[in-house]
């Protein structure tokens, strides 16, 4: 295929340069009615090419396939058989790659380090997870996607389970076996889901972990803005073989999808596949020289380690780890990872994104560069000079293996919409969660809607909520309460 084409960003420039006068939405009729102080804040091209696709980059019948040619081109340039566009982000394309799978009541195999958005799609469809617990990193306290022989005991367990739900990587930059996983779910005929949100960049460069597609799943998820050129929200669904029918996911992502989808999303997606490739791989080859680059110079500072291939890749560890991922173990510093990302912000201008009781995680994109990269850099050694100035981490209650293997002893929909009330935390060990607690970033719920709730847990949450943690998803910010089950 011609991947010089960008259909959706060439229908864009010709319905601008034609002068078209709309009486459909939006209503600000291409920036016209916008007030100058949101212009004068975001641009007026925003607004100029915020355009309705069907009357308008399309015509009333979608008759000139704008969308679809540059889904096609996406496929074509990431070897998938199928693609197609959501510009609802991963955390709705996830759900609908769940329902395309699973119907209500039937099982469903899934990886318990998911991200909240799946067990928002549990919630909502009604099927039953069967869960697969990831792998415990003891010595960095962190959890890595579950090995294909947990998946192989799992279907062992329940053969009746529809496919697998993988998330890989995760926000860490840790990596599943796809292919693996992928043999074990066919043996079964069942098909292999993931959820590569963090992902997208693997097909366009042979340094970076297995692209799914290539690996051998059925369907999987990624999110272009993530490591991507894409905008916010700009999130695409990749599809191969014959065990998931490419109707039955449009009509299950039709379910959720916006109804009004922003072509600034798809443009940017559009382009960004372009991009990657015509310039992909020497960019990506850029990136990864920053990222050693950066790996080596963070380490040297004392008190601060960027953890390696070494150091997650393993026997009942992560089999890959994406390079461009900085996971920077703040131990020896004896600062948690809370408080050195809001000192770097507030003294740096330096934003990073998961933080835990002690890593911080900096991604590096073909978007950076060595000034970027010095920055990031400098701030850190600065952190570690002035460490006085952040105060000491705080105890977390990090549970032993095993621990956050919760029963689930309710369906996850039945413990949300069910009969529930409130009780003090303390009063709650023992009672069945109806609500989700997902520490964030990444979101990987520690309690699920139906799920018994020990002391581990709450000790676990409370702890880290003191030292930082933030759980967004609780109904009670500190949690003093919590959402259980009614007894009646």
């Amino acid at each position: 295929m011609e991947h010089s084409e960008a259909p959706v960003l060439q229908a864009i420039r010709d319905y601008r340069a034609e002068d078209y006068v709309t009486f459909l939405p939006p209503g600000h009729k291409q920036g016209r009615g916008v007030d100058p102080r949101v212009v004068a804040v975001v641009g007026q091209d925003v607004f100029a090419s915020d355009i309705i696709l069907m009357n308008g980059l399309d015509d009333r019948r979608m008759g000139q396939g704008v969308l679809a040619r540059a889904e096609a081109l996406m496929a074509d340039a990431v070897d998938a058989a199928h693609a197609y566009f959501s510009t609802c982000g991963s955390s709705l394309s996830v759900k609908a790659a769940l329902l395309a799978v699973a119907c209500p009541g039937e099982k469903l195999l899934v990886s318990r380090n998911i991200h909240k958005s799946a067990v928002a799609g549990l919630i909502i469809s009604g099927v039953e997870p069967v869960w697969v617990h990831p792998r415990w990193d003891p010595k960095q306290e962190i959890a890595h996607s579950p090995g294909p022989d947990a998946v192989r005991r799992a279907f062992e367990a329940e053969p009746d389970a529809e496919g697998m739900l993988l998330i890989t990587p995760t926000d860490y930059g840790s990596c599943a076996a796809i292919g693996e996983t992928a043999d074990v779910c066919h043996s079964y005929d069942r098909p292999l889901v993931v959820d590569e949100a963090w992902g997208a960049h693997f097909p366009f460069h042979d340094g970076l972990p297995s692209w799914a597609m290539d690996a051998g799943a059925d369907l999987c998820v990624t999110s272009v803005h993530k490591m991507g050129n894409g905008l916010e929200q700009g999130s695409v669904y990749h599809l191969q073989g014959h065990r998931i029918a490419p109707e039955v996911l449009q009509a299950r992502a039709d379910l959720l999808d916006t109804t009004s989808p922003s072509v600034l999303i798809y443009a940017g997606m559009d382009g960004w596949r372009r991009q990657m490739v015509e310039h992909g791989h020497g960019l990506l080859d850029r990136a990864l020289g920053l990222a050693q680059e950066a790996r080596q110079e963070i380490s040297s500072i004392t008190g601060l380690h960027v953890l390696s291939r070494e150091d997650l890749v393993g026997p009942e560890l992560a089999d890959d780890h994406d390079p461009l991922k900085l996971m920077i173990d703040l131990y020896d510093l004896g600062r948690s990872g809370y408080e050195a990302n809001e000192w770097l912000r507030a003294n740096h201008r330096v934003d990073l994104g998961l933080s835990d009781h002690r890593h911080v995680v900096a991604q590096i994109t073909v978007a950076d560069d060595e000034e970027t990269v010095g920055r990031l850099v400098t701030a850190l050694s600065d952190l570690a000079e002035r460490v006085q100035e952040v105060p000491p981490a705080r105890r977390v209650e990090i549970p032993p293996p095993g621990a956050l293997e919760l029963e689930q002893a309710i369906l996850p929909r039945d413990a949300f919409f069910g009969p529930v009330e409130k009780v003090p935390a303390e009063q709650a060990v023992g009672r069945i969660a109806a609500e989700t607690l997902s520490p964030y970033p990444p979101g990987a719920p520690t309690v699920v809607p139906g799920e018994v709730i020990t002391q581990t847990v709450i000790d676990y949450l409370r702890s880290g909520l003191a030292a930082g943690m933030y759980v967004p998803d609780a109904t009670s910010p500190n949690l003093d309460v919590l959402r259980v089950v009614s007894r009646q």
